[in-house]
């Protein structure tokens, strides 16, 4: 099993320090030798700072190596053409290889900030991702009927990838798990998902792999994690984040202790099937943030051959 890092890009505090916070996690992430970096993807978010993907990314990029980086799209949200220029330039940017993590979004505030309908988004999302894929290619693609939701004439995109894209679908209903089956190189299962719903939902996507005849990438679930020097370090940032309601998550959707819980919790997962955990930081305070970074590497050494 390996391990990555989705960062938070979201903050209450100065719009400088929160993006200093940032910078300062993804060159923890670097030094604890994880295997991914990731960004989000959010729109119209007010009044809190949100700091977008791409140029977020751009910045990290500049000492992050040679391991695989990527960011969160949320398709149906980017007019083709564009997600593929701004891939095809961070793809130029990375040392290493470049994954598209994307998913259909929701949020009838975001979505109507953006000008775009919730309605017919699945169908959209599939026509998007072929164009993207072509273009990303160097193929000329055009859409004169909007299917992809954005009517556009016939257009090229440079500089593409010097290597493949991994595209790795985020999916929770069984029809979404069974489109990241068919059309995806890998499956995201979300955050909030509870041990046993994690379980249930890999066997899902393994079996649809199956019936597609198609063999994934990675099987990777996300985790909000904080990793400590002991339980009681560990128990006194993690408990009170999770008892405030943290994103509505239940309990079970945690993981967090001392190097060796964290550990064992992933391997239950690596037992169920996935692949890579990519996580992100509880901790709200950023010394405490960047320990359990640190300590992401012990845990590491630990799964590697989970």
């Amino acid at each position: 099993m390996r391990i990555g890092v989705s960062l938070r890009t979201s903050y209450t505090v100065e719009a400088r320090t929160g993006a200093r916070w940032v910078i300062e996690r993804a060159a923890a992430a670097d030094a604890a030798g994880l295997d991914w970096l990731f960004v989000g993807d959010h729109h119209a978010t007010g009044p809190g700072v949100y700091y977008q993907n791409v140029p977020v990314l751009g910045r990290l990029l500049a000492t992050w190596g040679e391991r695989p980086a990527g960011a969160l799209f949320l398709l149906p949200l980017w007019h083709p053409v564009l997600v593929a220029e701004q891939i095809g330039t961070l793809s130029a940017i990375a040392a290493g290889p470049f994954v598209m993590q994307t998913a259909i979004g929701g949020g009838v505030a975001q979505f109507g900030a953006m000008g775009v309908d919730t309605r017919g988004r699945g169908a959209r999302f599939e026509v998007a991702l072929d164009m993207v894929r072509r273009l990303l290619t160097g193929e000329e693609v055009a859409d004169p009927d909007g299917a992809s939701g954005y009517r556009f004439g016939a257009a090229r995109v440079a500089p593409v990838p010097t290597e493949a894209v991994d595209v790795w679908i985020g999916a929770t209903a069984p029809r979404a798990i069974d489109r990241a089956a068919r059309i995806g190189d890998a499956w995201l299962c979300n955050a909030d998902v509870v041990p046993d719903d994690a379980r249930t939902q890999a066997d899902t996507y393994l079996d649809r792999c199956a019936a597609h005849a198609r063999a994934p990438h990675e099987v990777a679930i996300r985790r909000d994690v904080h990793v400590d020097l002991d339980h009681a370090a560990a128990a006194a940032v993690a408990e009170p984040v999770i008892a405030g309601g943290y994103r509505g998550f239940r309990p079970e959707a945690f993981a967090w202790g001392a190097p060796d819980e964290v550990a064992e919790q992933f391997r239950a997962l690596a037992a169920m099937g996935y692949t890579a955990v990519i996580v992100r930081q509880l901790a709200a305070d950023q010394a405490d943030a960047l320990r359990s970074i640190e300590l992401l590497a012990r845990v590491r050494e630990l799964v590697a051959d989970a």
